[in-house]
């Protein structure tokens, strides 16, 4: 049976209808909606930022003639607006189109970055059954398997690059999991031959940019209305990429509510909708957009800026070089599927039975009444019921963590950089970094060390609480120290421990910190990810010690 997205096309106007009726009916101001709407949108379009659905102008001449609308104007023009807006965001999916882009020009469009439904026979240079052994799927696959005839999948994976797309579409393929609607930044659809095949392959637009309400219902409303109507969707439930390379522990949970509340839709009409979420996590030997995304965090300008428009994902040599160098990596990225969900945390059985913590039998439509005892959507319910599903969400992310080599071993570089330059573990990350001195460590000793917090890392995995890649528990300390200086040899724009001898150089410790981060949440790392007030003065350490280091290794 073909997935519920073959018949997309078809039913995309009255998705569009729906969601206008939606967003419509829940504003009870319109007047106010339209003033906040307008304030935001001049201010955003006057400080630079391009012309989009509605342009300035036509802001301007609403945020003018507001004054004199009536109740009925108002309702008229914010309805035209809404209407606007989820024509925009919504997207096709066209069969033909799918079934040429998986044979002809899949390497091309994957390489950049494509939908998941892009990938399926890639071919040429980069063919996906050279990523047999590279790229590792692994978890729940059989249950969510079975589960995606029962009801509709919302997968929720880690992010923290942006081939996530990429990599994840091919677990979904590989996994003979069925494909999935998703949302993708409004900037993927600048480039006109990739605009067209995410526009037909079930990616719906979202400009991160625009702010104010209207929108952002739009948006959630988009989401309830597909998933209530079956089609299996993907959201990366951390918002934007890790800046620090940390497992994600605060969500976004706006469009999480709207599984919770697409259920208690279905469940009022009397016909309901179960649906399942699929945490899973990503996780690589190498990360494409490591050095950018680290610079980013560290600089503090992540929280102001959601969208980078400029790193290495957006760099077609520095993608091939990447994809180069994962697929001569074995397991270089490892994808786990974790326990699937349903919406308010529980674990759920390949059967779609859902189990409290103790294992219990639960009854999901009771969570769906309201005081009156009727079934339907609750806000202030489901808000918390969101919440509970976030953290069982966090839970999972952690749980299904994939340590490899180049944490654990970035985890006791780190370790030493603190040891070296404070005699204790320090606090202040921006101490740590800007120390001038190379810190070097003996060869052996490190592999010792490593080899100590595999053996820490292998207890947690016996209780449950974080993966170990496939190999590394046998592995000794000098096996997993080699293949992780393997990794990061020839690829990042700066050696990250450089050979010296006998010894070892801790060279790039803004990637060191990077690496080990994803540890923090577990125990094995220095949890710095939470730092101290921004320091104006580290953007210019950066840039000015990048750039000796570059000097003296030759690099410029």
């Amino acid at each position: 049976m073909q997935p519920p997205i073959f018949g997309f096309n078809q039913a995309r106007d009255s998705i569009v209808d729906e969601v206008v009726l939606r967003v419509c009916e829940d504003v009870r101001d319109p007047l106010l909606a339209l003033n906040e709407a307008a304030f935001l949108e001049v201010r955003r379009q006057e400080a630079g930022s391009p012309d989009d659905v509605v342009p300035l102008s036509e802001w301007r001449a609403i945020a003018r003639s507001l004054g004199k609308m009536g109740d009925v104007e108002s309702r008229t023009k914010m309805r035209e607006l809404v209407r606007r807006y989820a024509v925009d965001v919504a997207g096709n999916f066209d069969p033909k189109v799918y079934k040429f882009a998986s044979r002809a020009v899949a390497p091309l469009v994957g390489t950049l970055m494509s939908p998941l439904q892009t990938l399926r026979h890639f071919g040429g240079a980069f063919d996906l059954r050279a990523l047999d052994g590279r790229v590792v799927v692994e978890g729940a696959v059989g249950r969510i398997r079975a589960l995606a005839q029962r009801g509709t999948l919302v997968f929720v994976p880690t992010h923290l690059s942006n081939l996530d797309s990429v990599v994840f579409g091919f677990a979904l393929e590989r996994a003979e999991l069925p494909p999935a609607t998703y949302g993708a930044g409004k900037n993927l659809f600048a480039n006109p031959l990739l605009s067209f095949f995410m526009h037909n392959l079930g990616a719906y637009r979202v400009d991160r940019r625009i702010r104010h309400g209207l929108y952002k219902a739009v948006l959630k409303a988009y989401s309830c209305v597909v998933i209530e109507r079956g089609y299996h969707s993907l959201f990366f439930p951390g918002g934007t990429r890790s800046r620090s390379g940390a497992v994600e522990r605060r969500l976004k949970l706006g469009l999480a509510g709207t599984g919770v509340e697409a259920m208690a839709r279905t469940a009022a009409r009397g016909d309901a909708r179960h649906v399942f979420f699929v945490p899973a996590t990503i996780n690589y030997l190498l990360t494409l957009e490591a050095e950018t995304l680290v610079d980013d965090f560290l600089q503090e300008e992540g929280k102001h800026r959601y969208i980078i428009e400029d790193d290495e994902s957006s760099r077609v040599a520095r993608i091939a070089s990447f994809l180069r160098k994962l697929l001569g990596l074995d397991a270089g990225c490892v994808i786990r599927f974790g326990a699937p969900l349903d919406c308010f945390g529980n674990e759920v059985d390949r059967d779609g039975a859902s189990h409290d913590a103790r294992g219990r039998s639960v009854d999901r439509l009771p969570y769906l009444l309201d005081g009156d005892g009727r079934l339907g959507p609750d806000p202030a319910r489901d808000e918390e019921y969101t919440r509970e599903l976030g953290q069982s969400i966090v839970e999972a992310f952690k749980r299904d963590t994939v340590a490899m080599p180049t944490h654990l071993v970035a985890a006791c570089a780190f370790a030493r950089l603190c040891e070296q330059e404070t005699g204790s573990p320090s606090r202040d990350i921006f101490a740590l970094l800007r120390q001038h001195d190379d810190v070097v460590v003996p060869r052996s000793e490190l592999a010792q060390e490593v080899e100590l917090l595999r053996d820490r890392a292998r207890k947690l995995e016996d209780s449950g609480r974080i993966v170990l890649r496939a190999g590394l528990a046998r592995a000794t300390g000098r096996e997993i120290l080699d293949e992780a200086l393997r990794a990061f040899s020839g690829y990042h724009a700066t050696p990250v421990l450089e050979p010296r001898g006998a010894d070892l150089v801790l060279v790039d410790t803004r990637l060191i910190f990077y690496y080990q981060n994803r540890l923090a949440a577990h125990g094995l790392a220095a949890d710095l990810v939470a730092g101290p007030p921004h320091d104006v003065r580290f953007a210019r350490f950066v840039s000015s010690r990048t750039t000796s280091r570059e000097t003296r290794h030759g690099l410029r």
